[in-house]
């Protein structure tokens, strides 16, 4: 719908920021209105609704001055998104949020729930990146408020929808299991982006699985808000593309609203939000919007886009649909808009140069103190706490400590069961995990003894099981998900490096996705799988901060080592990545047939290893220091016995971050440093090993053996690119 109305004189060599500016302007004191109309919607709610329209662009024009004057760092605006100040007001301040970064009306709207609370203040402080920010601490510009729960996200390009269908499954989820939500049980959970992003295949993913879980009659309350300008930066949506694609799915509500008058869609909004609170399901609200000033400010869109259609564009500003409402309902008088606009301008000027006052992150340790919130004491006392003997004993018909030593799959699956029994609030879930126990049986009998409401299976996308981790996680659980294969990792890995373990650090600590990612993975399963289940690269984790990357060499210390990633989870809301060698799940023996020199006692409860904390065999004052992890641990045993050479063996068991102090205050007792990383050359910890040494000075002569820069073939020929124990027998002896 177009108004009746044309914007005076030629404005193509204008900044478009002001072209918005004075059309609004313009029309305001030029519109005449024929005679009251009556409303649609309250007054209450249409002047409510018409003040943070207005708030929201004046801090678009605010931001896009300032920004000169090198004040303001952030340009991406919600000029022309306007009319989701309807979903904020519609929705409550208990319903977590999940926003599109141009939902400044939303959060102007959400913020009237708290009246105590100053949204110009709070948001010029985030477009200064100022330290006193409230949502990031001066981190980025974040849409994101704790009592609001509105929960920052970082990335537009769909990778928070995954975690929405989480949040919403785990709504659903927790009071069926007894675990204390942090929002009242008919919440409902919003989750915003363009429509652009709906062609993300995270997006489609998410889609999808909502879909897959309402199938099976799950109740999913989740609100998706399409924000649909018709363009991404400078791609066309093709016409009706998202009304066709949506309109007509499978176990979804669909909803068209118009995002320019709020008057024609206040009515749809309200009918999309009670249809997903009281159905509990999908819901996709199509909400039409337009966008004005380009993408961000250095997008000058009549290189790309002709004049006039950025003309069309700026005719459909919803602001200036809004006014005509209120002038046509007597609400308000021309002049009175004005002034209230231009208040509102100036409150938003004064409040961002203020703002520019405040301090700014100034240190590295500033910056990064919410990635490192590690209370070691804590840990160690909930990690030491042990389930009641009479619950254990009820569970177990034979506590596992009471058994002969066993292979690490058993010692794993039986370091789970202990672990869920302990924490209530934990659910474990992945592909196969539930009624066939995994590929490996690592959770053999858990569906058995726990039910479908603690392990359940989930479908076949990894970005679904980790966006569902994040979303329990933030719903009062302890959610242990698991990636099938370390190879199957990387179609996901974005939702652990650029959602999961960055939400602490953008949220300044405020929320955080408390979960252990299990993830068998490495070289030399016999006889089966080729690259995709003989993955040995690492990477991809290694270098994502804040996260915690563990890989035990033997059962009783992963049982251990889990006990100290739940209670990280559970006392600092870590994210941490379990690395299990398949290899050695079911190990038994070490040097010669039938020793079981590999299999251990099943570790008394209480029993952990801190983070970090690396184990040792052989003696101390041996020359040679062999600094190895997950195989390498077993094969660096073999080796030095064939080898006939005393050694000093050093099991990292924690991969990130690494224990420097200890890598090098053991370096510097040996007269020799062999390195044997079963990762590939580039990028392994091999690499990072061997920096650190030379960077600490280091004098003893070091020497590294790796797996090859290549993915590991089919069969015997794998054995030519991952380490051997001839391999580093041979530099054990030749040395």
């Amino acid at each position: 719908m177009f108004l009746k109305w044309k914007a005076p004189g030629n404005r193509r060599n204008l900044n478009r920021a002001e072209v918005v500016d004075l059309n609004f302007r313009h029309f305001v004191e030029t519109y005449q209105p024929e005679g009251r109309v009556p409303l649609k919607l309250p007054a209450e709610d249409l002047l409510a609704l018409f003040e943070s329209q207005m708030v929201s662009r004046q801090l678009d024009l605010m931001a896009r001055q300032l920004r000169l004057e090198n004040k303001v760092f952030y340009t991406i605006g919600s000029s022309g998104h306007e009319g989701n100040a309807m979903v904020g007001r519609l929705t409550r301040e208990t319903d977590p949020a999940l926003l599109h970064y141009r939902s400044g009306a939303f959060m102007a709207e959400r913020y009237r729930k708290r009246p105590e609370m100053d949204f110009i203040r709070d948001t010029a402080l985030s477009f200064a990146a100022s330290a006193a920010d409230p949502a990031s601490g001066g981190r980025h510009k974040v849409w994101g408020s704790k009592p609001l729960w509105v929960i920052p996200q970082t990335s537009t390009i769909a990778s928070h929808l995954p975690k929405a269908g989480g949040m919403a499954m785990a709504i659903e989820h927790g009071p069926r299991i007894g675990v204390e939500l942090p929002v009242p049980e008919d919440s409902i959970v919003v989750c915003s982006f363009g429509d652009a992003s709906a062609n993300h295949s995270t997006a489609q993913g998410a889609f999808n699985a909502a879909q897959w879980a309402a199938h099976q009659q799950l109740r999913v309350p989740l609100l998706w808000v399409c924000e649909d300008n018709g363009i991404g930066i400078s791609v066309k949506t093709p016409h009706n593309w998202i009304a066709e694609t949506f309109s007509n799915r499978a176990h979804v509500r669909y909803f068209q609203a118009d995002g320019l008058d709020v008057e024609r869609g206040w009515p749809v909004v309200k009918q999309a939000v009670e249809t997903c609170r009281n159905l509990r399901c999908p819901v996709f609200l199509h909400l039409k919007t337009t966008r004005l000033m380009g993408h961000a400010g250095t997008d000058f869109e009549i290189r790309h886009r002709a004049l006039e259609e950025v003309e069309q564009a700026e005719a459909l500003d919803p602001l200036l649909f809004t006014a005509k409402r209120v002038m046509d309902a007597g609400l308000m008088r021309g002049e009175a808009i004005l002034q209230r606009y231009e208040q509102l301008g100036e409150a938003c000027m004064k409040q961002a140069r203020e703002a520019d006052q405040q301090p700014r992150l100034t240190t590295l340790n500033a910056v990064r103190d919410p990635l490192h919130q590690r209370d070691v004491q804590r840990i160690a006392r909930r990690a030491s706490t042990t389930v009641p003997v009479e619950k254990r004993t009820r569970f177990w018909s034979r506590l596992p400590e009471e058994n002969d030593p066993k292979h690490m799959a058993i010692l794993l699956n039986q370091g789970l069961q202990d672990l869920m029994l302990q924490y209530d609030n934990t659910v474990l879930f992945g592909e196969d995990v539930a009624q066939k126990g995994g590929v490996y049986t690592i959770t053999r009998d858990i569906y058995r003894k726990l039910g479908p409401k603690r392990i359940f299976n989930t479908l076949l996308d990894e970005q679904t099981i980790l966006g569902m981790g994040q979303g329990y996680a933030s719903m009062g659980f302890l959610p242990i998900p698991e990636i099938q294969y370390l190879a199957y990792y990387h179609n996901a890995c974005d939702q652990i490096r650029g959602e999961a373990a960055s939400l602490q650090f953008f949220s300044n600590g405020q929320f955080s996705n408390p979960m252990v990612v299990r993830i068998p993975g490495l070289g030399y399963q016999k006889g089966f799988g080729g690259h995709f289940h003989n993955d040995n690269s690492i990477a991809a984790l290694r270098d994502i901060p804040g996260l915690v990357l563990a890989c035990p060499s033997r059962g009783d210390d992963a049982v251990m080592m889990l006990r100290t990633l739940m209670a990280a989870a559970a006392e600092c809301g870590q994210v941490s990545a379990f690395i299990e060698p398949i290899a050695l799940y079911m190990r038994k023996d070490l040097h010669r047939a039938g020793d079981e020199g590999w299999c251990f006692r099943y570790p008394q409860p209480g029993r952990f290893i801190p983070l970090g904390e690396a184990g040792f065999y052989g003696e101390t004052s041996a020359e040679l220091l062999i600094i190895t992890f997950g195989n390498g641990v077993p094969m660096s045993l073999q080796a030095a016995e064939q080898a006939g050479v005393p050694a000093r063996i050093m099991d990292l068991r924690w991969l990130l971050p690494l224990n420097e102090t200890a890598i090098i205050e053991a370096a510097q007792q040996a007269r020799r440093v062999l390195v044997v990383d079963e990762g590939r050359y580039s990028g392994g910890v091999g690499e990072a090993v061997l920096a650190l040494l030379a960077e600490a000075g280091v004098k003893a002569p070091m020497h590294r053996i790796s797996g090859a820069d290549c993915y590991t073939p089919l069969g015997d020929a794998a054995a030519l690119v991952l380490p051997s124990v001839e391999e580093i027998r041979q530099a054990l002896a030749g040395n």
